[in-house]
């Protein structure tokens, strides 16, 4: 989830530290080691495989995602590795993002706004769709606001 919040903001709060090479992975190992401090936060960019956000960690390299079984695939690769600097709230909010995600992440993805039955109702939040319809309101809108602070403008 914290790729997905950082590629929304259009920032990965990218140090100096860009190290392009060619790279190794093999047995979720990263080779040449990159100068990354333990528990810092990076980037591979270049990669068929692994291109993503994880944390560096001198016991083994960890996905922010927690995704069982979604460890580096082994590969050589042309590419950059890049220390990240994220802030503890976006790390933080990126975790509140995932559990709203776990909680209401199918309902946001229906096409029924509404509905009500033997006297329950309820009605989702929503936006303006294409069409002139609404369409529910994605995690991205829930925290637009909260997240507005962090976002760069992106030109592409």
């Amino acid at each position: 989830m914290l790729q997905d919040v950082l590629e929304t903001i259009h920032n990965y709060f990218e140090t100096d530290e860009a190290e392009c090479r060619a790279w190794t992975i093999a047995d979720g190992a990263l080779s040449p080691t990159p100068a990354l401090k333990d528990g810092q936060r990076f980037r591979i960019i270049g990669s068929d495989l692994n291109d993503g956000v994880y944390t560096w960690h001198s016991a083994g390299i960890k996905n922010d995602d927690d995704i069982a079984g979604a460890g580096l695939a082994d590969e050589a690769f042309e590419g950059a590795v890049r220390g990240l600097a994220v802030p503890p709230q976006l790390v933080a909010l990126s975790a509140e993002i995932r559990e709203w995600v776990g909680k209401y992440g199918d309902a946001a993805l229906s096409p029924y706004q509404s509905e009500s039955f033997g006297g329950y109702s309820y009605t989702r939040a929503s936006r303006a769709g294409s069409g002139g319809g609404s369409t529910a309101a994605g995690w991205q809108e829930v925290f637009a606001g909260r997240m507005k602070r962090w976002r760069k403008v992106s030109f592409l």
